[in-house]
């Protein structure tokens, strides 16, 4: 990992571990909202002076950061002496910028609030510029003599993490003059991404749809995923073929844009000296090549699981054929499931039973205490996420109106917000951050255990069917349709690493055929027009270098942890305590192995196919319920 990456890391800027579209409601002014609804900015500065005071003390501080270059590799007490002032620089620049981002997420008109993200993210520049020396030096030191120099001070093992992975980058790292170069190449690497950005975001003229109500929609990102999803098939016809028939007007220009960034990747891994595009970009957590290639084949193997539930859709929904129109609509009628949050509360405390009082207890007090901005107002920030500040404690933003959608989106944020309070808890504060890897294993556990404390709850057919068709379109689209992503973005870099340049042509080619193997078109599961071979130009998240393969992890890592936890197999053996203390070692862990050990060490093992067969299971015994109530719906 480079300098760069890790200290964007540890800064931790702000953790937005999800961000989810917030229903529209009626505009309220956060003077409106009570206090107990708000988070409490305080405990990080008493005021916008107390802010000012200590943005003036850090940027006097970073200029002496300097002192050390040429030094550390001098003395074990050089060594610690500049990674201590580092760490006080970091830890103060964290804070200042969650501080001043969290006050413009309350209102996004407020000015000042962003000249103050603005400012933070200017120290923050400064500090990076000032400490860029560290990386080449460390690796210039070498492993033997870090270590000799960790065992003459023994403070220095908190960093020994941080070390490792510069030492281990040693292989993939220039001399300083080609470094420089590389560098500043990073001015040009991020160009098909952002010509994409603002091409889709601001002018590729989206089309204007009549709906089926006489209402006249103009039909851009948002508005397609909002009206796909349309309870009349008439207009979920419309709005697919009328979005994608755009895309395909532009997808020479699509593919121009994702064969630029694909082709920064694959310089990137030539000048680093990996052997794939793939390995370069699981480098920084150490993930094997293995992990991504075993779960394509995992989904591959577990097809027939995805087309059992599809035809219970096609079933459920009364339809004579299901088309790829047809799965973004709920299966069954909505129920009336709305909540106070005072009932959200309860109901995540009471789902987070299994994990202990002390994981209960700690959450409790939290809510209580001014972690969580609950309610949406005028400027308000859209979505939802959770992010952490070293010895004070996570803060989460949400945007709650009372759906079913956002009590889990609380127990999603808790999760995360319990992993950040038990790793800064338990570890220094080198290790207290943690890879998106199994960040995302947290937040989906407890989306578990809150579906299936509900589930156990609730008595009644109709509302047990949107409790389990919910489920199983969230391990559709988590599972299988990221893991289709996945494996397409292996094979557009493939094709630029034999030299195959990407057209709209080919990746149309390779798009469609992808969708029609997981959907099961040639068996008749899901009819797939041609026009829908465009859909990857809609995706932006083959532009993060193999980032989305995450998602389908994490939903299995956190089903597996789950099942260890409170399946009835480790309920009735004695196992569920056990598998409870490990995964919280796990998560009081945070980076102080890699992501992969973690899992291990808290029994789930990613280099197999354990975990995603036990996913398949929950997945079938979700439809053989399923079958059940709709058998005595329809007898």
């Amino acid at each position: 990992m480079n300098s760069q990456t890790r200290l964007k890391s540890l800064f931790a800027a702000i953790a937005i571990l999800s961000v989810l579209a917030a229903p529209a409601t009626r505009a309220v002014e956060r003077s409106e909202i009570p206090d107990e609804y708000k988070w409490n900015l305080t405990e990080l500065y008493q005021d916008e002076a107390a802010w000012v005071a200590a943005k003036q003390e850090l940027t006097a501080v970073i200029p002496k950061l300097g002192q050390w270059q040429g030094k550390l590799g001098t003395s074990s007490a050089n060594l610690l002496a500049a990674m201590t002032d580092w760490e006080i620089a970091v830890q103060s620049a964290q804070r200042m910028y969650v501080y001043a981002s969290t006050l413009h997420d309350q209102d996004t008109r407020v000015s000042r609030t962003l000249q103050m993200k603005q400012e933070a993210i200017q120290v923050y520049t400064d500090l990076q510029t000032a400490t860029a020396y560290m990386q080449p030096e460390i690796l210039a030191i070498g492993k033997a003599k870090v270590d000799r120099f960790v065992a003459e001070q023994p403070k220095l093992g908190q960093y020994r993490m941080f070390f490792d992975n510069i030492l281990r980058a040693a292989p993939h790292t220039l001399s300083p003059a080609e470094e420089k170069i590389v560098a500043q190449t990073g001015l040009m690497s991020g160009t098909g991404d952002t010509v994409y950005s603002v091409f889709t975001g601001a002018e590729l003229p989206y089309p204007e749809v009549t709906l089926s109500t006489g209402e006249k929609v103009r039909l851009d990102a948002s508005a397609y995923t909002k009206y796909r999803a349309s309870p009349v098939k008439a207009d979920r016809d419309l709005v697919f073929n009328t979005f994608f028939s755009r895309y395909n007007d532009f997808t020479s220009t699509l593919a121009t844009t994702l064969n630029a960034q694909v082709q920064s990747h694959v310089f990137t891994k030539d000048v680093r000296k990996f052997p794939s595009a793939l390995e370069a970009a699981l480098f920084d957590y150490n993930i094997p090549k293995s992990v991504y290639t075993q779960l394509i084949a995992d989904v591959h193997a577990n097809l027939p699981t995805l087309h059992r539930y599809l035809r219970l859709r096609q079933k459920i929904m009364g339809l004579p054929e299901l088309g790829y129109e047809d799965l973004y609509t709920s299966i069954v009628a909505s129920v009336d499931l709305d909540f106070t949050p005072e009932e959200a509360r309860k109901l995540t405390l009471d789902s987070f039973a299994p994990l202990g009082a002390g994981y209960v207890d700690t959450l409790a007090k939290g809510y209580d205490s001014g972690w969580v901005d609950f309610m949406p107002s005028t400027g308000k920030r859209s979505g939802a996420y959770s992010t952490m500040v070293y010895g004070v404690h996570p803060y989460q933003l949400l945007n709650f109106t009372g759906t079913w959608e956002e009590v889990s989106t609380l127990a999603h944020e808790s999760g995360h917000s319990m992993h950040s309070y038990l790793a800064a808890e338990n570890q220094p504060f080198v290790t207290s951050d943690y890879s998106i890897f199994v960040a995302e294993v947290a937040s989906t556990l407890n989306e578990n255990l809150l579906f299936h404390h509900v589930l156990d709850q609730t008595k009644d057919d109709a509302t047990r069917l949107f409790l389990l068709s919910s489920y199983l379109d969230t391990m559709r689209t988590t599972l299988f349709r990221q893991t289709m992503f996945a494996e397409f973005e292996l094979r557009i870099h493939e094709a630029v690493e034999r030299g195959e340049p990407l057209t709209k042509d080919s990746l149309n080619a390779l798009y469609l055929k992808l969708l029609r193997e997981y959907y099961g078109a040639d068996q008749g599961v899901v009819k797939i027009a041609d026009t829908y071979q465009s859909e990857w130009a809609y995706i932006p998240h083959f532009y993060y270098d193999f980032y989305v393969y995450q998602y389908a992890t994490s939903m299995i890592g956190g089903m597996s942890l789950a099942e260890g936890i409170i399946g009835k197999q480790a309920v009735d053996s004695g196992e569920a305590q056990k598998n409870r203390d490990a995964y919280i070692r796990m998560l009081s862990s945070g980076s102080s192995k890699y992501p992969i050990e973690l899992l291990q060490d808290a029994g789930v093992d990613m280099t197999t196919s354990r975990p995603f067969d036990a996913a398949m299971k929950e997945m079938n015994r979700i439809m053989d319920e399923m079958e059940r109530i709709y058998a005595r719906k329809t007898n």
